[in-house]
């Protein structure tokens, strides 16, 4: 429900932004926004534009953001409050809640202020007679005033939209080979050296949760805790399968493979999120072996959890303690089961929506990389981008292209939708 009304005041944005100003009540003057401007007959295209985006900010948009800023302010007072300071879970929840709203209410704030020096260049302008030199000033003043508002226009726009409830999670990232054998095992470890660089960079804490090892080097399978700021919001965009065109180390005639790796990308969840019953768990205990002393050699410290009703079965021996085993594997299988109930909600809105940036399914092949032509190919995007660079850790500027895609691509849904 809570999704359905933030579509719906989104698509009122839109239809604001491009509704015909003669719909609208005559505007007040010296009510903010709604000035009455000189004409500007050298620039008819620009104030069709322009007029278009002022009406955006009606009466009734400027009272929700005024709304969201008394929230903020509000918020902002808690943060005082002994009883908030003292209890650390609700200091915690407030300082999130306060952040939420900041970005829009600092891009209001500013819109607001600049609000204000238009109608003191409009005045300028009405009140300088016949001086075609203070006019022309004024004029000027109003122009760069009417090109910061709608630049805030249009970040005010982007920041309504309806945000991903899981964006602000950690989460965890898991990287399984795929066709290909010992070469899609490399591959694994290539794509696990190319997420450990760009995840340095960003300052998020990474720690591995399971792993096993290739026979001939990288791995068959691994997760990754991932920590920090919004992590999900980014890391989503990996998820899909990753395709690899090179040949092998292995292979002596220089032909080119095809090997696959799949990544999924799970949002941190806890037992609020997820509901698992005892009785569809089936746990066993086993030696763990290899390296970590006489302990994991001689006392049952793996884990092997199964979850009957999905099938889904997890084994668990990064650590050297049975118990620690037991809630890392528990961990990761309500991280698995959040993630089958998040694709099976968005699978329905968009079906609802009807399009989206692919399909956003594990089986969704989503990049190709070309050692041949240096060549990273991301299909959603339909671009490519330098390898060495990709293999560089540079994996921000195709998830800022499909960030973006997927704005506007909502932005143009909820144009059509406030149409019909």
């Amino acid at each position: 429900m809570m999704m359905k009304q933030t579509y719906a005041y989104a698509a009122f944005l839109i239809a604001a932004l491009c509704a015909d100003t003669s719909a609208f009540a005559p505007p007040q003057h010296g009510q903010g926004i709604s000035i009455n401007r000189p004409t500007d007959t050298s620039s008819s295209s620009r104030q069709t534009s322009s007029s278009c985006l002022f009406m955006a900010l009606d009466d009734q948009m400027k009272s929700r953001l005024d709304g969201i800023r008394r929230s903020y302010l509000s918020l902002t007072e808690r943060l005082g409050d002994p009883d908030v300071i003292s209890n650390s879970n609700l200091l915690r929840q407030v300082m999130k809640d306060r952040s939420q709203s900041e970005e829009v209410v600092m891009a209001f704030d500013e819109y607001c202020r600049l609000d204000i020096e238009l109608e003191g260049a409009v005045e300028m302008f009405q009140e300088s007679g016949d001086d075609v030199e203070m006019k022309e000033m004024a004029r000027s003043e109003m122009k760069s005033i009417e090109a910061e508002q709608e630049e805030l226009e249009e970040k005010i726009k982007l920041l309504l939209l309806p945000k991903d409830p899981n964006d602000e999670r950690n989460c965890m990232l898991e990287i399984r080979a795929g066709t290909g054998g010992s070469e899609a095992n490399i591959f694994v470890g290539d794509l696990y050296d190319v997420y450990r660089k760009f995840m340095s960079t960003e300052g998020w804490k990474v720690s591995m949760m399971d792993s096993t090892a290739g026979d001939d080097g990288g791995y068959k399978n691994l997760c990754l805790e991932v920590k920090g700021d919004a992590v999900y919001s980014k890391l989503k965009w990996e998820a899909g399968v990753h395709r690899v065109q090179r040949v092998p180390q292995t292979e002596t005639q220089g032909r080119v493979h095809t090997s696959t790796a799949t990544v999924a990308i799970m949002p941190e969840c806890d037992e609020v999120d997820v509901k698992i019953d005892p009785k569809d768990l089936v746990m066993s205990t086993m030696r763990s072996g290899g390296a970590g002393g006489q302990n994991v050699n001689k006392v049952e410290t793996a884990v092997d959890l199964q979850h009957k009703p999905t099938g889904i079965r997890i084994k668990c021996t990064q650590e050297r303690s049975q118990l620690k085993n037991k809630e890392l594997a528990m961990k990761m299988l309500m991280g698995k089961l959040f993630d089958i109930e998040i694709e099976k909600r968005d699978a329905e809105e968009r079906a609802r929506r009807g399009d989206q940036i692919g399909t956003g399914g594990r089986s969704e092949k989503i990049r190709t990389y070309n050692w041949k032509d240096s060549r990273c190919s991301d299909h959603r995007l339909g671009q490519n981008f330098p390898l060495s660079s990709f293999l560089g850790g540079e994996v921000g500027p195709i998830i800022d292209g499909l960030i973006a895609k997927d704005q506007e691509t909502k932005l143009r849904q909820l144009s059509e939708e406030s149409m019909n």
